[in-house]
């Protein structure tokens, strides 16, 4: 986490450096940074203004604070969500989604196909029924997917010609088949048959196409996946202690400068081990264009001392204390008083763009200080 910190810290342009060293160090921090976000580049920003599916945003906001924080650290299924748009543009009950942006690495999780059903005129449903059966397919040959061994079921149900909404469909295993060859991924098949299970022509039952309809009711493909990146086993909890103690983007990132009177600066360092405000700002760090939520967070970091005799409000571990006696006592050489760091930490989420413009959700371990303690 410090050294996060001090990365972010880094971005500002230092005073004494030249306009090129500056510019050099900047360059060199935002690497390390993207590092950080696990990427090697940054997104580029949608070339056209696009609006994330609600479904991604909703998820979003169940998960994390406004801020990014985590709120229900036990909802997401792995620390990924990528959702995927129909590439198809045109026939109704096929669709098509290119996954070339996931990661060799991303452990696949759970698939989920969503597709948005549209109320049903009352002429146009079978007499006498009110469901029908809707079956989900993995094409396997693209020419001719109702001839034998042309395509594999995934999942079929009864669903209701009343109304309209979101039906989810499990399509798992097809995923993972994809994304080991992605040369067999030649889309999916959907159909819709009477309950006896003879096919319905025209069927009764429509869901919304990526050409025709409005772009929230658009098909799409939901990802949970793992890419087995995880923080220091810090505690981990929900976040009671992080409401609002200080404004999510309290003052922008800076090097401390070290002006003013000597015995300020002295005060300070004299200070009690605590948490302190540190603001991250997108939009001034340059990643606003694809960054979708959160524009900033707080980070926090912690700053004071840890003086003899070290109090429980100083959350001290065991240690922390031997040494801070042995210190005091002056029994060994160079032994240092404990140091103010945090000890818990908690994570932030992004909803953002990917480079291929699929909106993702992925989840940061051990990016916020939660508390600081003397260790």
């Amino acid at each position: 986490m410090l050294g996060t910190i001090l990365l972010l810290l880094a971005l500002a342009k230092p005073a004494c450096l030249s306009p090129a060293g500056a510019a050099s160090r900047r360059a060199e921090a935002l690497k390390r940074l993207l590092e950080v976000f696990g990427m090697e580049d940054p997104p580029p920003p949608p070339a056209h203004f696009k609006q994330p599916p609600q479904y991604m945003v909703d998820l979003f906001n169940t998960v994390a604070n406004a801020d990014g924080v985590t709120k229900n650290p036990d909802i997401l299924e792995g620390n990924t969500v990528r959702s995927f748009l129909d590439k198809t543009h045109g026939e109704k009950m096929r669709f098509l989604f290119v996954l070339s942006s996931v990661a060799k690495n991303e452990k696949i999780l759970t698939a989920e196909l969503h597709l948005f059903r549209l109320r049903t005129r009352a002429a146009d449903g079978p007499k006498r029924h009110h469901f029908c059966q809707v079956s989900v397919y993995q094409v396997l040959e693209k020419g001719e997917p109702d001839a034998p061994g042309g395509k594999k079921l995934l999942a079929a149900r009864l669903v209701s010609l009343q109304g309209s909404g979101w039906e989810v469909f499990a399509i798992t295993q097809a995923v993972r088949d994809w994304t080991k060859d992605e040369s067999s991924n030649q889309g999916l098949l959907v159909t819709v048959q009477g309950l006896s299970g003879t096919p319905l022509d025209p069927p009764p039952l429509q869901f919304a196409s990526g050409r025709d309809h409005h772009e929230s009711k658009k098909p799409m493909l939901v990802l949970f996946t793992d890419d087995g990146r995880r923080g220091a086993s810090l505690p981990m909890a929900s976040f009671p202690d992080l409401q609002p103690q200080a404004p999510v983007l309290p003052a922008k990132m800076s090097v401390p400068k070290l002006t003013g009177p000597r015995s300020t600066r002295s005060l300070d360092r004299l200070q009690p081990c605590q948490r302190h405000p540190l603001s991250v700002d997108f939009e001034e760090i340059g990643w606003s264009g694809w960054i979708i939520s959160p524009r900033g967070y707080n980070a926090y970091h912690c700053k004071g001392s840890c003086p003899f005799p070290l109090g429980e409000n100083m959350r001290p571990t065991n240690h922390a204390t031997v040494q801070s006696i042995i210190n005091a006592l002056k029994l060994s050489e160079g032994v240092s008083s404990p140091c103010c760091v945090p000890d818990k930490l908690y994570s932030i989420n992004l909803l953002y763009f990917d480079d291929d413009e699929n909106v993702v959700l992925k989840q940061y371990d051990d990016m916020v200080a939660g508390s600081c303690g003397c260790h």
